[in-house]
């Protein structure tokens, strides 16, 4: 089964949307909850990056019985140093994103705890792709 979703940059009232329906079809396909939850804080802090860092970005859900594996491509600055983006707390959010309580520079990092497989494919000026995959088995 594979869900589309569509999301706008600066769109956090959306943002969650995507996490939120997955986590529905997830529960009624009766997936382990810890599993559920991995899912759901990954796609979550996906689809806030997008909201925060780029002007859109589709999120393509493929799930199976043995995974969920997401992709999240967004139109976006792209991410000059993935290592460094991957630190707890670096962040490029704007202050008016930080004012809303979003940008802590958590996203990256909670994606990878959450996920069993974590790639990112980025560069200035090109966007990034994210995809991550949460074993089922």
């Amino acid at each position: 089964m594979v869900l589309t979703f569509s999301i706008n940059g600066g769109d956090f009232v959306n943002a969650g949307r995507a996490s939120s329906k997955v986590k529905t079809v997830l529960k009624q396909l009766n997936i382990d909850s810890e599993k559920i939850k991995k899912a759901v804080i990954s796609l979550y802090e996906a689809e806030v990056n997008v909201a925060a860092h780029a002007s859109s970005g589709i999120i393509s859900v493929d799930i199976d019985s043995s995974s969920v594996k997401i992709t999240v491509d967004d139109k976006g600055p792209g991410i000059a140093d993935i290592k460094l983006a991957m630190s707890d707390g670096y962040s490029t959010a704007s202050e008016e994103v930080r004012e809303m309580g979003f940008g802590a520079g958590m996203g990256l990092p909670n994606i990878k705890r959450n996920s069993d497989m974590l790639k990112i494919e980025s560069s200035p000026g090109k966007g990034t792709t994210v995809i991550m995959e949460i074993k089922l088995d």
